[in-house]
């Protein structure tokens, strides 16, 4: 079957790494079909929808999408909502994977190799708000079957990839009945799972320990909010911001999305880091595709290009010596060669 990329570049830098990435999985996989798609903030603002409906028809017939970089506005639009929540709600891609490891980067920490596995569908991002100047609330949204989902996810990938600890990220003694569920659903599927360790640990105690002593997570299985905020946070040890991929998974569709945003300061001037976008095309090679041989050859050749000490600006520096978008991805083209 060939195998299909629905292709949308979103905003801002996105529309610099976007094509960097498609042309190095193209490179590895030739037949590769690719799809491109409108979406994004941008978007929203041509055409009244962050997702028109003919994106979703081409990303349900890829079935594998690669999102760009997300803009969104800084307060309450009518008719607008999050292009990558939209997606990841559409195509109910419940999971989201956060793969954090070290990198040869000065601020890169040896010997971390974790993976955040978070609930990507409810909790606080369903978006259930009201608010009338004085007075807001947000309703938070847990539900057994969501929780009992991701935690076979995050345990089948363990297992997959012998990973030995799986660690519940909550706050249950502050929010019982929303953290309680998640964490005894959570429990209940560990049973299944006895050769995989589990312990837990109260979020904000987890973020010190995360920020602290990175190597001692294996896999961290939390909710929403939470994994944002972790998987972010975790994103230190890998480089920062502009070296973080992710990928979103379903039971029918992959979206992988590099984790920055769009940086309009710099969108246009040909200096964005691509690396995070390479890395989530990466993921897709591994998740959508099963080609973890291809996944591993891009990810080393990523590796090679840092430790021969190529930088884009966000890397090396105030006044350091610098690179390109386009000088970056020839360096890593020529690694995979």
């Amino acid at each position: 079957m060939t195998p299909r990329l629905c292709v949308i570049e979103g905003d801002g830098i996105g529309h610099e790494v976007v094509p960097v990435a498609v042309r190095l999985l193209t490179s590895l996989l030739p037949a590769l079909e690719v799809v491109p798609a409108d979406g994004g903030w941008d978007c929203f603002r041509r055409r009244g929808e962050a997702i028109p409906a003919e994106t979703l028809e081409k990303a349900r017939h890829c079935r594998a999408l690669l999102f760009g970089a997300v803009a969104s506005p800084a307060h309450k639009v009518p008719g607008y909502r999050s292009a990558i929540v939209t997606l990841r709600r559409e195509l109910d891609t419940y999971a989201n994977l956060r793969p954090v490891r070290s990198l040869p980067l000065p601020g890169s920490r040896s010997g971390v190799d974790l993976l955040i596995v978070r609930e990507n569908t409810e909790g606080l991002y369903v978006g259930e708000e009201q608010g009338d100047g004085e007075r807001a609330t947000a309703t938070r949204v847990i539900t057994r079957a969501a929780s009992q989902r991701i935690a076979l996810c995050a345990y089948r990938l363990a297992d997959e990839q012998s990973r030995r600890r799986v660690t519940i990220a909550h706050k249950a003694n502050i929010l019982p009945l929303t953290c309680g569920l998640f964490r005894d659903t959570v429990r209940g599927v560990a049973a299944g799972y006895p050769e995989i360790e589990t312990d837990e640990m109260l979020v904000d105690a987890l973020a010190f320990r995360l920020a602290n002593d990175p190597e001692s997570f294996d896999v961290v299985l939390t909710t929403n909010l939470f994994g944002d905020i972790l998987s972010d946070l975790a994103a230190v040890w890998c480089g920062g911001m502009g070296m973080a991929p992710s990928i979103n998974l379903g039971d029918r569709f992959v979206l992988a999305e590099p984790v920055h945003g769009a940086a309009p300061d710099i969108a246009g001037r040909g200096i964005a880091n691509p690396l995070a976008t390479i890395l989530s095309a990466a993921l897709l090679l591994r998740y959508a595709w099963d080609e973890p041989a291809l996944a591993q050859t891009l990810e080393q050749a990523v590796d090679q290009v840092l430790r021969d000490g190529a930088r884009t600006p966000d890397l090396a520096g105030a006044g350091a010596e610098s690179i390109s978008t386009m000088e970056m991805e020839r360096l890593v083209s020529s690694a995979l060669d």
